[in-house]
């Protein structure tokens, strides 16, 4: 607010406004956890690539503000693990220090640890593999 950079605090009011929406739940409020702000991050972040993604390129007044938001977004949102490689190794520790085995049964364990950490597509295919 200092800076007078009006843009950068409507992408954090609404940030905000979004993690306290998401503490409202049908059984009443809930506490605002690391990994419910990671989770709202994510989708927002999510949220502005598909309107970056979709912008009509006879816009480009719209795409410049879309892209603005997209990189004040990404400043604060968790940086997923995306190669293979990392995701894989990150799955031998969890296999090495958990009670986890390398079984489909365990897979929505493994996913649903995941979650946040990792790029869910990118950790499937690598999870499918090694479950092979």
């Amino acid at each position: 607010m200092k800076n007078k950079d009006k843009v950068r605090k409507d992408v954090l009011s609404s940030l905000v406004d979004a993690v306290k929406k998401a503490t409202i739940t049908d059984k009443g409020r809930v506490e605002a956890t690391e990994d419910l702000v990671t989770t709202v991050l994510l989708k927002e972040q999510k949220t502005v690539q598909e309107m970056v993604d979709n912008c009509p390129e006879s816009r480009p007044e719209l795409m410049a503000e879309y892209k603005t938001k997209l990189e004040i977004i990404k400043e604060f949102a968790p940086q997923l693990i995306t190669d293979p490689a990392e995701i894989k190794e990150f799955i031998e520790d969890l296999v090495e220090n958990t009670d986890l085995t390398l079984t489909k049964a365990d897979r929505g364990k493994f996913m649903k640890i995941l979650k946040g950490k990792v790029d869910l597509k990118a950790a499937n295919q690598v999870l499918g593999g090694m479950l092979q």
